[in-house]
């Protein structure tokens, strides 16, 4: 029979024994560092900033089109020694050899214009040509050539560039943000995955412990006739089952473990022990200001609009390719031919050279049409298509925002469940000790415990990720209230490093 003092000696050794563990230097991790480092340092960021590099690249390439354009071109030599045919009266040929050099040199400057899709330029050439059959050297200068060209009637590519493609530039600076934000998001439920990997491996350590103290209370009442041999048998199964998940549970922790390391990009053996993300902050979202952030931020609501500029273009381009065209290019300069180069140079004639070109379709079989009207029906379509996207947009904003509001509520009553549960298990295990449960009620009280914890970490992602979520859907961050940007160093840092 025991005494007082001996049962509450051995309730305090199944409280205290979970914590008479060796201490191990470990790294505790909160969710806040290690969203951090796969922002900064994982593979995924990597190649966002990657594309983020080429976008930047391709919008430095667009720009260059509206600025001048100095080039020099020239062939030098451009010898030829050769034998060409000469047609004589009597209509025989003969074969005459030649032996030449024509060489050219040319500095231009061009410049393109957007509002009318003309281009002018500014030249300056000298060609020098040599006949080494007659030992004669001619040289031809053109000091200065102004000339344009214009299109009438046209499809003006720059103009309609100039309003595409800031467009597209401006989505691929959200879209970076958005890659960054989604891996916010992975990387939240990585660490979701770990944090109840070690939560059960805790639980199966605590349930392990808990079971070995109880089977030996159990074999202490059999051998003095307070048990019987199935309660003992029934224990001994259940401490079986406890070693299984133990061990069970030590892969998968070092399963997920390995998994969120590689995706951070943490490549350290160290073991790290995630902390609980239970400050929960105190904050409602209003749908109204959530949608509005996203339409003023997010890359598909840039898109929307592109999408729609795009269609317009391609009409633009149909009724330009297919209907009459007209190009007029002139050329204003001076030009003189000498034997020596000084002379080249003096007293220069002036040179004028107009030319107007002009295509008129007279019968192409409706072809003319059909391509415009394809056109047109291909914008209806986009239309239709961009307001289908931006009702599921707007729909999807209002959804995670309801979710997001709907989760904390229930969070808070998952975190109340699992305090009661743990409270049961308490009183449950303290009565087990003292002779006044069966262990079918204990092992329910048990099993309800691990289930509490379960569900309250499962609880913590589904809010943290829809946390993140809307984060990424809206571009803003409620919990400062402000918009997410790219640091103006992190902007400065990368164009410096890009030159």
């Amino acid at each position: 029979m025991y005494s007082y003092s001996h049962k509450f000696t051995l309730l305090i050794l199944l409280v205290l024994s979970p914590f008479a563990t060796k201490a191990v230097a470990q790294t505790l991790w909160t969710l806040d560092d290690v969203i951090g480092m796969a922002k900064s340092q994982s593979i995924a960021s990597k190649q966002a900033e990657t594309e983020r590099e080429t976008n930047y690249w391709k919008w430095r390439t667009y720009q260059s089109n509206y600025k001048p354009q100095l080039s020099l071109y020239g062939n030098l030599p451009d010898y030829n020694r050769s034998f060409t045919q000469v047609y004589q009266p009597d209509g025989s040929i003969q074969f005459q050899p030649v032996i030449n050099n024509n060489a050219l040199a040319s500095l231009s400057l061009s410049q393109g214009i957007a509002a009318t899709g003309a281009s002018i330029f500014v030249n300056s050439q000298l060609q020098r040509f040599d006949d080494f059959n007659n030992n004669v050297t001619r040289y031809n200068s053109s000091p200065v050539l102004i000339g344009f060209s214009q299109p009438l009637f046209a499809y003006n590519t720059l103009r309609w560039d100039k309003k595409i493609e800031p467009i597209k530039y401006l989505e691929s600076k959200q879209a970076y943000i958005e890659s960054i934000e989604t891996i916010a998001i992975n990387t939240t439920g990585l660490f979701f995955d770990l944090l109840l990997a070690q939560t059960n491996l805790q639980l199966a350590e605590l349930n392990r412990e808990n079971n070995e103290n109880i089977y030996k209370i159990a074999q202490e009442r059999y051998n003095v006739g307070k048990s019987s041999t199935n309660d003992l048998l029934q224990l001994k199964m259940e401490l079986l089952k406890a070693q299984k998940a133990l061990i069970a549970a030590r892969q998968n922790e070092e399963t997920y473990s390995r998994n969120l390391k590689s995706y951070i990009g943490y490549r350290s053996n160290e073991h790290i022990v995630l902390v609980i993300p239970d400050s929960i902050p105190d904050m409602y979202i209003d749908a109204t200001v959530a949608l509005r952030e996203a339409l003023e931020n997010r890359k598909d609501a840039l898109a929307f609009r592109r999408k729609i500029l795009e269609a317009e273009s391609e009409i633009a381009k149909a009724r330009g390719e297919v209907g009459f065209k007209t190009n007029i290019n002139a050329t204003l300069g001076y030009s003189k031919a000498a034997s020596t180069i000084s002379d080249a140079y003096k007293s220069p004639q002036n040179l004028t050279t107009v030319l107007v070109e002009f295509n008129l379709p007279i019968m192409n079989w409706g072809r003319a049409r059909s391509r415009l009207e394809t056109s047109r029906a291909n914008k209806k379509l986009i239309e239709y298509t961009v307001e289908q996207d931006r009702n599921d947009f707007e729909r999807g904003i209002y959804t995670q925002v309801n979710l997001l509001n709907m989760l904390k509520e229930q969070l808070k009553l998952t975190k109340e469940a699992e305090d009661i549960a743990q409270q049961r298990y308490q009183i449950a295990k303290d009565r087990y000790i003292l002779g006044n449960l069966s262990i079918t009620d204990l092992s329910l009280a048990l099993q309800e415990k691990d289930l509490s914890k379960q569900d309250y970490i499962t609880s913590l992602r589904n809010f943290w990720t829809a946390h993140y979520t809307i984060r990424n859907l809206t571009l803003y961050d409620f919990l400062k209230n402000e918009k997410i940007t790219v640091p103006a160093s992190s902007e400065r840092t990368f164009r410096n490093s890009s030159l």
